[in-house]
């Protein structure tokens, strides 16, 4: 390995595969916390909410189809959302290609579990 793989290497703090793709969690610190996203394409994430952190998305490769609070729109490479707490939300991918976004997190609080998922694709909603 190089050096400069070293250094890639040691960024990857926490890496997860869902069903509609995955993410690597970047960076983080006290009330922030910085994520790579990849949606395959024609998948999905869940439309959700979160009530103790805002997002920030830019999208890098891929065209986004973004709902927030039930307002659609293409967001395209260099475009970013803004995603207040407490707004509904939802990122498709409805290319060929994959779809990447940098996502910010802010917040008291940035667990997974401050998802409260509102429709899923993957059968993951509580009851």
């Amino acid at each position: 390995m190089t050096d400069d793989d070293n250094k890639a290497q040691r960024r990857v703090l926490e890496r997860e595969a869902r069903p509609w793709g995955e993410y690597t969690v970047l960076d983080l610190g006290p009330g922030y916390k910085v994520k790579r996203i990849e949606v395959l394409p024609g998948k999905r994430m869940s439309y959700q909410r979160h009530m103790r952190r805002q997002e920030h998305w830019i999208v890098v490769q891929g065209c986004a189809w973004v709902t927030l609070d039930g307002d659609e729109r293409v967001v395209q490479v260099g475009e970013s959302v803004d995603v207040p707490v407490g707004t509904a939300h939802r990122i498709a991918n409805l290319g060929m290609d994959h779809l990447v976004l940098i996502e910010i997190q802010r917040g008291d609080y940035l667990g997974e579990d401050d998802i409260v998922r509102l429709q899923d694709d993957y059968g993951r909603i509580a009851e």
